[in-house]
């Protein structure tokens, strides 16, 4: 499958126009789809990229971290509302919980402390948690969105000590193999793109250090390609269950905090960005270290995603991210939506096939039907599944009734279902039924 041609001109009309605006020895944009890439734009002579050169992936290693971080809670090494305190004993900055953390909302500053760690190799958690001092919490918990690095840093001091393996130990084994993603890696393996501060007067390259960020690799350390980017943009949207469950992934993506309160345009869940176009609303991360670029943005229920490196600090005149989400809007608006095939319904059993069928309440009619295990009560084109929990009690799981029952009621003479209620809200067979 590849994208319409008009779609695929756009794209490469985005692409080449970011790289020479912006000014970047090179340029790798990919739009994504179900593991593999549907059209790639490599533009740029230094190097001239294809879809398995290497980029640095700066701050979407954030998402990565997030997901172990949300693994080890599904399997109980912690809860997120946990104490930074009770994993790392002692840390000045305790008193701030997981889940502020991964959402950028503890209140911590941006960076540790010593030098620019972007640019220096770092040293291990021990160093990066002698360093620390409570000046570190700049304001108080939930107060406001900002984004820290050493939140990360930190989240990834708890990954260590709750497992006694190092981070790249875990995102080797619990990410990066399980998803087959063999071309990201810690440190660059070739084919990779050196990276460049380009001057901003003469359009001298200075080429960066690739350092190893030691504890604060966690924030931004990762190498990957738009092949291996193509698979983690595909868990994003369709979550592989050997590394985390469709629920947890769905809460990952679910907004913590806005971060401009004035247009609403961005947010953050738990690891993910989010970010709003118009009417759409993408989830992803963008990531910077010196010398490289890189964002990552996807459209859940299309499964269409876009990929973008560059091997600059910057790109004048416009940023990775307005390149990104400009080239995804661009391929969500334009190319047709996946259809599934149809197929007949499998027949009701049991207590489904008592209640499928029509119902009415104050006035309008609702339709409940079989979906496999469980039931879809629909009106106008909205709906909610419902799964058995026990005889004549259903559990909501998605839509305006998620986590609401429906509670079957039968007549008490004849044992035949008679109405149901879904959250006090009582539905009739007879069209006059009101309340």
């Amino acid at each position: 499958m590849s994208l319409l041609p008009d779609t695929a001109r756009r794209v490469d009309e985005i692409a080449a126009r970011a790289q020479a605006q912006g000014r970047t020895p090179s340029l790798a944009l990919a739009v994504v789809r179900d593991r593999a890439v549907l059209h790639f734009a490599g533009i740029g002579e230094q190097p001239r990229p294809d879809a398995k050169t290497q980029y640095r992936l700066g701050s979407i290693t954030k998402t990565m971290t997030a997901a172990m971080v949300m693994q080890l809670r599904d399997e109980g090494f912690f809860a997120l509302d946990d104490l930074l305190y009770r994993h790392l004993p002692g840390t000045p900055v305790g008193g701030v919980t997981l889940r502020q953390l991964l959402g950028h909302v503890s209140g911590l500053q941006r960076e540790p402390d010593g030098a620019w760690w972007e640019r220096r190799d770092g040293g291990d958690v021990d160093q990066l948690l002698a360093e620390l001092g409570y000046d570190k919490l700049y304001g108080a918990p939930f107060r406001r969105f900002r984004y820290s690095n050493l939140a990360y840093g930190l989240l990834g001091a708890v990954l260590e000590r709750v497992t006694g393996e190092s981070w790249q130990s875990l995102a080797a084994k619990r990410v990066l193999d399980p998803l087959g993603m063999k071309r990201t890696t810690y440190l660059p393996v070739e084919p990779f793109a050196r990276g460049y501060v380009v001057h901003q007067l003469g359009g001298t390259l200075h080429e960066e250090p690739r350092c190893d960020a030691g504890a604060m690799a966690p924030a931004g350390q990762l190498w990957s390609t738009a092949t291996d980017m193509a698979k983690w943009a595909a868990f994003l949207t369709d979550p592989a269950p050997a590394v985390l469950a469709r629920e947890t992934v769905d809460e990952m993506c679910t907004p913590v905090v806005i971060h401009d309160l004035e247009s609403w345009t961005g947010g953050h869940g738990l690891g993910p960005q989010l970010f709003r176009v118009g009417e759409r609303v993408y989830v992803g991360h963008g990531g910077s270290m010196p010398g490289y670029l890189a964002h990552l943005s996807v459209h859940r229920k299309s499964r269409l995603g876009v990929v973008v490196f560059a091997n600059s600090y910057s790109l004048t005149g416009t940023s990775i991210k307005e390149v990104g989400l400009a080239a995804l809007d661009a391929v969500v608006g334009a190319e047709p939506a996946a259809r599934a095939m149809w197929q007949p319904p499998v027949p009701a059993e049991g207590e489904a096939a008592e209640i499928c069928g029509r119902w009415w309440w104050m006035g309008r009619e609702y339709e409940v039907t079989a979906d496999g295990d469980a039931v879809e009560m629909t009106a106008d084109g909205h709906g909610s599944r419902f799964v058995r929990e026990a005889p004549d009690r259903w559990r909501g799981v998605d839509g305006d009734n998620e986590g609401e029952i429906l509670a079957v009621l039968r007549d008490p003479e004849t044992g035949q279902v008679d109405k149901i209620d879904v959250a006090t809200f009582v539905f009739s067979r007879d069209p006059r039924h009101l309340a």
